[in-house]
C-alpha cells in the first residue's frame, strides 16, 4: 500500500493506492494522526484503493469522530467492492462517500 498525501492549506487529500487492511492499517492511522492537526476538509481518495478491511475501516471510523469535531471528511473514488463493504458495514451511512 502506497498513501500520497496533497495539502492545500487546511484540506488534507490522502490517496491510497493498494489494500488497506491489518497488515497496512496502522500506516494509514499513523499518517491520519500525524497530519490532522490543522485540517479542516480530510478527503480519501480510493480510486486505487483494492480492498478494505475491517481494520482499515476502523481508521475511517476514527477519522471521522476527529473530522466530526474539526471539518468535514469524504472518501471519493471507491471502487464497486469497497462501495460494496461499506454498503454491508453500514458505513455508507456513517460517512460521505462521493
Amino acid at each position: 500500500m502506497t498513501i500520497n498525501r496533497i495539502k492545500n492549506g487546511s484540506e488534507l487529500t490522502l490517496a491510497v493506492d493498494g489494500r488497506l487492511e491489518t497488515t497496512t492499517a496502522p500506516e494509514l492511522e499513523t499518517v491520519v494522526k500525524t497530519e490532522i492537526d490543522d485540517v479542516t476538509s480530510l478527503i480519501f481518495d480510493f480510486s486505487k484503493l483494492e480492498y478494505i478491511s475491517s481494520a482499515g475501516l476502523r481508521v475511517l471510523l476514527s477519522a471521522q469522530k476527529i473530522m466530526n469535531k474539526q471539518g468535514t471528511m469524504k472518501v471519493i473514488g471507491a471502487n464497486d467492492i469497497v462501495k460494496e463493504i461499506f454498503e454491508v458495514t453500514g458505513f455508507s451511512d456513517i460517512l460521505t462517500i462521493e
